[in-house]
């Protein structure tokens, strides 16, 4: 005979067998939805391109040609006239190197030079001493005659070159081909004082940049090395630089070394003075698996990426290498061709259906 604990423990029991079984079905059907629901994803496929590894850094272009004249004595102003022109030099004007832009005048400094004077004198001393080395081939004079003719001769040559040298001086001319980027007015016949800045040219057709960098890319950075020069207000424009100098120091406090920058910049699309930055190439590959960064997931210490085949996601190790901003190098994980999900990634997991949106 049954009693009525019994039929309440049995009753127990299946309820709690019930109860579990649900629980078992419910969970089975949440999976079954979860595997059957496709994520829409887009996808680009993996191809091989160029990719450059680069270290950034800023600071101001200046030109590789600079010169800021000034006057040697005081003497009268008289701006040239602009054979291109014909109107007297103007700042932006371009000149070519020994052009005369200024000429300066004073009679007293002139006759003290005494050019013509001194250009007479050398020439009397050529003849003596060509008179003296005749008569010393025939006997005529002494070796002591004929080496005072010469120390004459010599003298009278540095007389006028220093006399040349002197009236020089008179003389502003261009030290190089490049632009007027500074001319202050004076009114002509004006007399200035010894001193005077007149004249400021620059040639940027090269430009330099001087670099700091932190220490620990010592070892990265090379002479030769390339570098893409970019300025804010050039956004389509990138320019071609190469590493002249290194230096071997490290600055103790800041940790820095220098080096610098030269920057072809023929089409003149760099002005001196612009703030610019220079992504130094210190390595790179012709031909890569390259991928965005953005798609890379991390599972501890490996990172992965996700490939749609077969309306499904595949989960895949990679190892990387040269990386940029926004690009990334695979060495070992996918193939070229392969789907890469490039949206909708974050939520996926191994073998979860997919669909390819665009």
């Amino acid at each position: 005979m049954i009693n009525k604990n019994s039929i309440l423990r049995y009753s127990s029991i299946i309820l709690l067998a019930l109860i579990v079984t649900l629980m078992v079905s419910c969970k089975n059907e949440a999976s079954s939805f979860n595997t059957d629901v496709a994520v829409n994803v887009s996808v680009q496929e993996v191809k091989k391109k160029p990719i450059e590894q680069t270290l950034i850094t800023t600071g101001s272009i200046k030109p590789q040609l600079e010169a800021n004249l000034k006057t040697e004595l005081t003497a009268h102003y008289y701006l040239q006239t602009n054979p291109k022109t014909g109107k007297p030099f103007k700042m932006g004007d371009r000149v070519k190197k020994g052009q005369l832009i200024i000429l300066l005048e004073d009679q007293e400094y002139t006759n003290n030079a005494n050019l013509d004077g001194a250009h007479l004198d050398m020439e009397i001393s050529e003849m003596e001493y060509e008179k003296q080395q005749a008569l010393f081939e025939k006997g005529g004079v002494t070796k002591r005659e004929l080496v005072n003719s010469e120390k004459t001769l010599l003298t009278s040559k540095q007389t006028y070159q220093n006399a040349e040298l002197s009236i020089e001086k008179l003389n502003i001319r261009s030290p190089f081909d490049g632009v007027i980027t500074d001319l202050p007015y004076f009114s002509p016949g004006i007399r200035v004082d010894n001193a005077t800045a007149v004249l400021s040219l620059m040639n940027y057709s090269t430009m330099m940049m001087d670099l700091s960098m932190p220490e620990n890319l010592l070892g990265q950075v090379r002479i030769e090395q390339q570098a893409n020069i970019m300025n804010y207000a050039l956004p389509n424009d990138t320019l071609k630089g190469r590493i002249t100098e290194l230096s071997p120091a490290i600055d103790m406090e800041a940790r820095t070394f220098k080096g610098r920058l030269k920057v072809d910049n023929h089409s003149a699309l760099l002005k001196p003075g612009m703030f610019v930055k220079a992504e130094i190439v210190v390595d790179q590959r012709d031909s890569a698996l390259v991928i965005p960064k953005d798609v890379i997931l991390s599972e501890g210490n490996r990172r992965m990426v996700f490939v749609a085949k077969n309306s499904a996601a595949q989960k895949r190790y990679i190892r990387t290498g040269l990386e940029t901003l926004t690009e990334i190098e695979v060495l070992e994980g996918l193939k070229p061709d392969e789907r890469l999900i490039i949206k909708g990634f974050e939520t996926l997991k191994d073998r979860s259906k997919v669909k390819v949106v665009k």
